[in-house]
């Protein structure tokens, strides 16, 4: 039986992998948070994966506090690219496949047309050097496929689209920056992509590509583009009023423009990738029904 491990299983990837892990008989799923494997601990992450001797692992742990990462750089870069290594190194010897979860702030978003995976990346934040430092660790090992994601969202953990239902449901206004454009990731979509491309590479229903790549739901629009959204979804009365990022002054710089270029995933994958507003109406019903 195939093992498949997934690390940081109780964030929001994590989660909706095990949700969706259900749906898959045959394989065996090992759900993992830092309590059962802390991947900054070397010696404990050789010893749990060589003991487990998994085919796959999606790692989903991750140092995720863009803002207090620029406080805290040594420890997002602890997490998201020793731990990396960690993973790597406990590989060696063994023929696992590894799909590592990067992000959009790898690139500085100072452009307008989207990111493909040849892009340099440059970012400009601690959260982004991190990330860019696993990325690095990740692609050591030939067996590995990253995906860089953006404005991930889910029903499970603390996100924008949960933050903007709280405070519809008790402001009269709320401001939302325009300025800032990229493509919201409802995290069961790319969950549904991961479990797809590891049984399709199982079942022969496609090749096993390594490489970098980029994957986020499809469509475009500004962080005040998806707060109205939320808020006509929610039938609320609340007024979304668009401001400048300057309005919030922050010692993270995020990118102004972040889509993503996603004809790689697709054309190796034969991905089938839904609209963003489609995919938020369904996060939506289910926190609704929670």
């Amino acid at each position: 039986m195939t093992t498949i491990l997934i690390t940081g299983s109780s964030g929001q990837l994590g989660s909706e992998i095990k949700e969706r892990s259900a749906r898959y008989s045959g394989y065996n799923f090992v759900f993992t948070d830092v309590g059962e494997l802390d991947i900054t601990d070397a010696e404990d992450t050789a010893t749990f994966i060589g003991e487990l001797s998994p085919s796959w692992i999606v790692n989903c742990a991750a140092y995720t506090a863009v803002d207090r990462a620029e406080d805290e750089e040594e420890r997002a870069t602890l997490i998201n690219g020793k731990g990396v290594e960690n993973i790597v190194s406990a590989l060696t010897g063994t023929d696992c496949r590894l799909i590592q979860i990067s992000t959009d702030y790898v690139f500085d978003g100072n452009r307008a047309v989207p990111y493909s995976e040849q892009d340099e990346p440059s970012p400009a934040s601690a959260y982004g050097r991190s990330k860019l430092a696993g990325e690095k660790e990740a692609m050591k090992w030939p067996n590995t496929i990253v995906i860089r994601t953006s404005w991930l969202y889910s029903s499970y953990g603390n996100n924008f689209v949960k933050t903007i239902l709280g405070k519809a449901g008790s402001s009269e206004s709320i401001n939302v920056v325009f300025d800032q454009t990229g493509s919201p990731t409802y995290a069961a979509d790319l969950a549904a992509a991961i479990l797809d491309i590891i049984s399709g590479v199982i079942q022969n229903r496609h090749m096993f590509v390594p490489g970098i790549f980029n994957y986020s739901d499809e469509g475009v629009c500004s962080w005040f583009d998806l707060a109205t959204e939320i808020v006509a979804l929610a039938g609320s009365q609340c007024r979304v009023i668009p401001v400048r990022s300057s309005a919030y002054p922050s010692r993270v710089s995020r990118p102004a423009y972040s889509v993503l270029d996603k004809s790689k995933i697709t054309d190796y994958y034969n991905l089938c990738i839904p609209h963003w507003s489609t995919s938020l109406k369904n996060c939506i019903s289910k926190i609704n029904r929670l």
